[in-house]
């Protein structure tokens, strides 16, 4: 009998949330939104913030996340199907429809649009665009090596959509918010990079686009943690742009560096048997720890 090995960060259980939950890897929402709320947060201390904000910012968040992966597992639902790794994915194994997952993607997407207006003007301008980049990511890897890096961009929007929400205007000094986007971005793409090695040899039989795929193992492993210096030089250079920031953002800041090299020595070219721990675990403390020394130095210091 043939058995079939669930991804990591499944959720267990029977029924419909529990399938929607899953078709959008709901628990890998933990990467992003502390860094959203990393950008509310950076927005406070010169802009007034109110609880419905904070409120529409997560709800904005967490629709614009659901639309964009629920979307992506439609478009990839054919390689899924193919790739051992993924066979088992709501939509391959049947557990969800395609009509039943794009009306879901539908609904988000309507959601991600009435908070973004329900936030400020910018916003909803915006809205459109941000959705649309994330939405265009899920093609990326038919054509270019560099999907890892539109995803980091991708996820780059969190924080800087956030401030914005806030302040309905570009943060000063303007490069403020470029570091933390580039910050995020590089952090994104290089565990991503580290995520996709699982997958080098399906992706080289079936014309798929990565860096693992074109630099072999050991290329994209220096490829990644290029990225993830770059990150962190970034996170330390926002405090430098931000006088308001104090001792304990750099402190954050070193960890999170501290974490990025711990993270890097969990996975090497001859073995790659922690690359759950060092994709989901190390990652979510990261983003959690970082915006919880972020916050406790807004409201303490």
């Amino acid at each position: 009998m043939t058995t079939h090995r669930l991804e990591g960060q499944h959720i267990g259980g029977r029924g419909r949330l529990a399938d929607y939950a899953n078709l959008v890897k709901l628990p890998h929402t933990v990467f992003a939104m502390p860094f959203a709320m990393v950008g509310a947060t950076l927005a406070s201390y010169r802009y007034r913030v109110q609880a419905l904000d904070v409120l529409l910012i997560l709800v904005a968040f967490t629709a614009a996340r659901f639309a964009a992966m629920g979307f992506n597992r439609i478009v990839d639902r054919g390689i899924d199907a193919r790739n051992p790794r993924t066979q088992m994915r709501e939509i391959p194994a049947g557990k969800l429809t395609v009509g039943e997952a794009t009306a879901s993607v539908i609904i988000a997407s309507l959601v991600f649009f009435v908070c973004a207006g329900l936030l400020n003007r910018l916003c909803l301008y915006l809205a459109p665009l941000a959705l649309g980049w994330i939405l265009f990511y899920s093609y990326t890897k038919r054509f270019t090596r560099y999907a890892h890096l539109v995803l980091g961009f991708a996820l780059a929007i969190a924080p800087v959509g956030a401030y914005l929400a806030i302040a309905g205007e570009w943060s000063r000094p303007a490069g403020a918010l470029l570091v933390l986007a580039g910050a995020v971005l590089c952090w994104v793409a290089g565990f991503d990079i580290l995520y996709s090695l699982q997958d080098i040899d399906f992706d080289r039989g079936e014309g798929l686009h990565s860096i693992p795929a074109a630099l072999g193992i050991r290329g994209a492993l220096a490829f990644s943690r290029v990225l993830h210096a770059l990150s962190a030089a970034q996170f330390i250079a926002l405090g430098a742009l931000l006088p308001e920031l104090g001792p304990a953002y750099f402190v954050g800041a070193a960890i999170v560096a501290g974490m990025l090299v711990y993270e890097q020595s969990l996975v090497k070219a001859d073995d790659l048997s922690k690359i759950d721990a060092a994709f989901f675990t190390l990652n979510g403390i990261i983003s959690v720890v970082f915006f919880l020394i972020v916050l406790g130095e807004r409201l303490f210091a």
